[in-house]
C-alpha cells in the first residue's frame, strides 16, 4: 500500500520554501528590513522542517515494507532510448521528482532541523554584519540545493543539488569578499570540488549507459523497464544471469562516484579545501561543514549501496581511504591553534569514520554517525562562534582561557559536545562510533586498529581545545578581556537544543549488548537490503554480548586515555607541550605544517598549472598572436606589397612599353592626320596612282595571256 497523507502530497514544498525566500532576498532583499529578513528566511526553513516532520510521520504510519513515497512533478529530460546490457532499447527519462524513504527521512530531518537551529543562531551572530540579506539569501539557497540533493529520485537531479551546494559554499565561504583569504578560500573550495564532480558526472553517465536508468528505484508506474530503477535493473540482471558481465563496470562506476564523494566530503586527497573554508562566518561552518554539504558524499554512497555491494574492490578502497583520512586529519588537529580549524580537521576525521563504516558494509552505522555528528559538530561550531563572539573576534586558543565562569551556557554545552565527539557513554557519539569500530573489527582488523587509535586522538585534541579555551587563567588581550560576555538567547537557545540532541541522539541506536534493539539500523534495513543477500549488506549483528562489551570498554578506555593525556598536558602541567615539541621537533614541524600537503600541491600542481599558464601565454603571444594573427596580418601586408610591386614594375611597365610602342607605330599615322581636305585628296590620288601602277602591270600580263 502506497503511503498517503497531506504532507506527503506537498512534499515539493520542503525545498520550495527556502528557494522562494532565497529568490526574494537576492532580488529585493536590500529593501527588506533586518527583522523582515530574519522572519522570512528563518521562517521558511522552519516551515520546511514542519513539512518534513509531517511527511516523515505519515511515511512511518505505513508498514515497513511500503515506506517509500515517490512524487514525480514532471518529466525533466527525455533524450531518447538507451541501450541496456542485453542489447535491447528502453526509454530513458530523468524526472524532476522527489523520493522519501527511510534513508531520505533521516537526511531531510537532519538538514531541516539542524539547519533551522543554525538559521536562528545566525540572527544573533550576524546582527551587526553588513550584507545581512545577502547572507540569508545564500543560506536559504544552500538549503534548497541540499534538500534537492537528499530528496532527488534520480542521479541527475541529485547532481543539480550537488552542484548547487558547491556554488553556495563558494558564495558563503567567500562571504567576506573584501578579505583576500576568504575569497581565495571560496575559490579553492569551488575548484577542488569541481575535480571531484568530474568523477561524479562520469559515474552518472556510465550508470546510464550500463543500466539504462538513473532512477534510484521504480517510479511507481506500471511495471516496465522504463519505470525501473537501479535496484530493479540490478535485480533483473541477477535473475537473468547477466550480473557477472557488468560487475567490472559496476566497480568502475562505484570508484567514479567515490571520487565525487572524496571532493564533497573532504577525503584524501581532496580534503584541502575544508580547513581553508573556515574563513567564512561561523554559522556557515556549522551548516556546510557539520550537518549538510560535507555529508553529501556519505549520503550518495549509501544511496547507491546496491551498486557498492556488488563492487567489493571499490568498498575496500572506500574503507582504506576513510581510515587513513580519519587518523591523518586527527593528527593535524592535535597542534592547531585556531579554534575553528581544530574543528575543521575534526570534521575531516569524523567523515573518515563514516567512510570506514561504508567500506566495511556498515551503511546504517555510517548514516547513524552522520546524524549524531550533525548534532555535536553543529554544537561545537556554534559554541566556537559564541566564544569568538564573546572574545571580540579572537580565534586563537592560545589567547583564551578562563571562560568557564564568564560564558557558562556556552561552556557547558561545549563540554557536552566534546564528550559526545570523544565517544563517552551515554552521549550520542559513543553509540555511533562504537558501532563503526565494531563492524570494522569484524571485517578489517588493521583498519579497526587505525580507528581505535583515532578515537584516542579525537578525545585528546578535543579536550585540549576545551581546556585551553575554558579553563586555566585568561590569556586574552586586555582590551578583549574587558568585553567578554555571554551570547544573546538567539545564539544560546540553539546551543541548548543541540546539547540535548548530543546527549539523547544516539539512544535510538542503543545496541543489543546493552539491552537495546538498534532500532535505527532496523529502520534503514529495507533501503540497504542489497541485490544479493551475501554481498555484505548491513544485517543486525548478533555478536556475543561479552565481545561487544569488551570492544566498548576498549574504545572507552582509549577515549579516557586521550582525555587523561590532554589533562596532563594542559591542566595539571605535569607534561609540558613545549618540551615534547622540543624532543621531537621534526614530528612537531611536520604536524604544524600539516604534512606540507599544501606546499606539495603547490609545487606539483598549482605552480605547474601557473607555469603552464605562463607557457600558454607565451605561446599565445608568440605563436597564436605572433605567427597566427599577426603573421596573417604580416603575410597580407607582404603580399599586398608584392602585388603593388608587381603591378608597378611589371604590369605598369608592360603597359607603358606597349603604350610607347603604340605611340612609335602610330607617329607616322598622326603625321598624316592634318585635318586639311587638300592633304587627304592628295593622299587619295597618290594611293590611286600606286594601285593603278601595281594592278596595271598585272592587267597587262593578263591581257597578253588572253590574246
Amino acid at each position: 500500500m502506497t503511503p498517503t497523507g497531506t504532507f506527503l502530497s506537498f512534499l515539493w514544498l520542503i525545498p520550495l520554501f527556502p528557494l522562494a525566500t532565497a529568490a526574494l532576498m537576492l532580488f529585493v532583499g536590500k529593501r527588506v528590513p533586518k527583522a523582515g529578513v530574519s522572519l522570512l528566511c528563518v521562517g521558511s526553513v522552519g516551515l520546511s522542517f514542519v513539512c518534513a516532520a509531517g511527511a516523515v510521520s505519515e511515511l512511518l504510519a505505513a508498514d515497513s515494507e511500503h515506506r517509500v513515497f515517490q512524487q514525480v512533478l514532471f518529466e525533466w529530460l527525455t533524450p531518447g532510448p538507451m541501450q541496456m546490457t542485453g542489447g535491447h532499447l528502453v526509454p530513458f527519462v530523468a524526472d524532476w521528482g522527489f523520493l522519501l524513504d527511510p534513508l531520505s527521512c533521516v537526511m531531510v530531518l537532519v538538514v531541516t532541523g539542524v539547519g533551522f537551529l543554525i538559521h536562528v543562531y545566525s540572527v544573533g551572530y550576524m546582527a551587526h554584519e553588513g550584507g545581512y540579506y545577502r547572507f540569508f539569501g545564500y543560506m536559504n539557497l544552500f538549503m534548497f540545493a541540499m534538500l534537492t540533493l537528499v530528496l532527488a529520485n534520480n542521479m541527475l537531479l541529485m547532481f543539480v543539488g550537488w552542484e548547487g551546494v558547491g556554488l553556495c559554499s563558494y558564495l558563503l565561504i567567500g562571504f567576506y569578499f573584501l578579505k583576500k583569504s576568504a575569497s581565495d578560500a571560496g575559490k579553492k573550495a569551488f575548484i577542488v570540488n569541481r575535480i571531484g564532480d568530474a568523477g561524479f558526472i562520469l559515474g552518472i553517465l556510465l550508470t546510464a549507459v550500463t543500466l539504462g536508468t538513473i532512477r534510484f528505484m521504480s517510479n511507481g508506474l506500471p511495471e516496465s523497464e522504463s519505470a525501473s530503477g537501479i535496484f530493479q535493473v540490478l535485480k533483473a540482471a541477477k535473475d537473468s544471469g547477466t550480473l557477472g558481465v557488468i560487475t567490472p563496470t559496476l566497480t568502475v562506476i562505484a570508484l567514479l562516484l567515490f571520487i565525487g564523494a572524496m571532493g564533497k566530503s573532504a577525503q584524501i586527497p581532496l580534503y584541502v579545501w575544508l580547513p581553508d573554508a573556515m574563513e567564512g562566518p561561523t554559522p556557515v561552518s556549522a551548516l556546510i561543514h557539520a550537518a549538510t554539504m560535507v555529508t553529501a558524499g556519505v549520503y550518495m554512497v549509501v544511496r547507491m549501496n546496491a551498486v557498492y555491494q556488488l563492487a567489493p574492490a571499490a568498498m575496500d578502497v572506500v574503507a582504506v581511504v576513510g581510515a587513513v583520512t580519519a587518523i591523518f586529519a586527527a593528527s593535524m588537529a592535535v597542534v592547531q591553534n585556531d579554534i575553528k580549524k581544530v574543528l575543521a580537521y575534526s570534521t575531516i576525521s569524523q567523515l573518515g569514520y563514516m567512510f570506514l563504516a561504508l567500506g566495511v558494509g556498515a551503511f546504517a552505522a555510517g548514516i547513524f554517525h552522520l546524524m549524531t555528528h550533525a548534532f555535536f559538530k553543529a554544537l561545537l561550531f556554534l559554541g566556537a562562534g559564541s566564544v569568538i563572539h564573546s572574545m571580540s573576534g579572537e580565534q586563537d586558543i592560545r589567547k583564551m582561557g578562563g571562560l568557564w565562569g564568564k560564558i557558562p551556557r556556552t561552556a557547558v554545552t561545549f563540554l557536552i559536545a566534546t564528550l559526545a565527539i570523544a565517544g563517552i557513554f551515554p552521549f550520542a557519539g559513543f553509540f555511533s562510533k562504537d558501532e563503526i569500530l565494531g563492524r570494522a573489527f569484524d571485517r578489517f582488523f588493521l583498519l579497526w586498529i587505525v580507528g581505535f587509535f583515532t578515537a584516542g586522538l579525537t578525545a585528546f585534541y578535543m579536550f585540549r581545545l576545551l581546556f585551553l579555551t575554558f579553563f586555566g587563567y585568561s590569556r586574552a588581550d586586555e582590551h578583549v578581556e574587558k568585553h567578554i560576555h555571554e551570547s544573546p538567547p538567539a545564539m544560546t537557545v540553539p546551543l541548548i537544543i543541540l546539547a540535548a540532541l548530543s546527549i539523547i541522539g544516539g539512544w535510538i541506536g542503543w545496541p543489543g549488548a546493552l539491552g537495546g534493539e538498534n532500532r535505527f539500523e532496523r529502520f534503514l534495513e529495507p533501503v540497504l537490503a542489497g541485490v544479493i543477500s551475501e554481498t555484505g549488506a548491513v544485517r543486525i549483528a548478533h555478536h556475543a554480548v561479552g565481545k561487544e562489551i569488551f570492544l566498548m570498554v576498549l574504545s572507552l578506555s582509549m577515549a579516557g586515555a586521550g582525555i587523561w593525556l590532554a589533562y596532563e598536558f594542559y591542566r595539571s602541567k605535569r607534561i609540558a607541550p613545549q618540551l615534547v615539541a622540543e624532543k621531537w621537533p621534526k614530528v612537531y614541524e611536520l604536524l604544524v605544517h600539516k604534512y606540507y600537503v599544501d606546499e606539495i600541491y603547490d609545487a606539483l600542481i598549482v605552480n605547474r598549472v601557473k607555469d603552464l599558464g605562463v607557457l600558454l601565454g607565451v605561446l599565445d603571444a608568440n605563436v597564436i598572436d605572433g605567427l597566427g594573427v599577426n603573421g596573417a596580418g604580416w603575410l597580407a601586408r607582404f603580399s599586398s606589397k608584392v602585388s603593388m610591386w608587381w603591378d608597378k614594375w611589371v604590369i605598369d611597365g608592360l603597359l607603358n612599353f606597349g603604350a610607347k610602342l603604340t605611340q612609335l607605330f602610330s607617329y607616322p599615322v598622326r603625321l598624316l592626320q592634318t585635318g586639311l581636305f587638300s592633304s587627304y585628296a592628295l593622299l587619295i590620288l597618290v594611293g590611286l596612282v600606286v594601285l593603278l601602277g601595281y594592278y596595271g602591270h598585272h592587267m597587262q600580263t593578263l591581257l597578253r595571256a588572253v590574246r
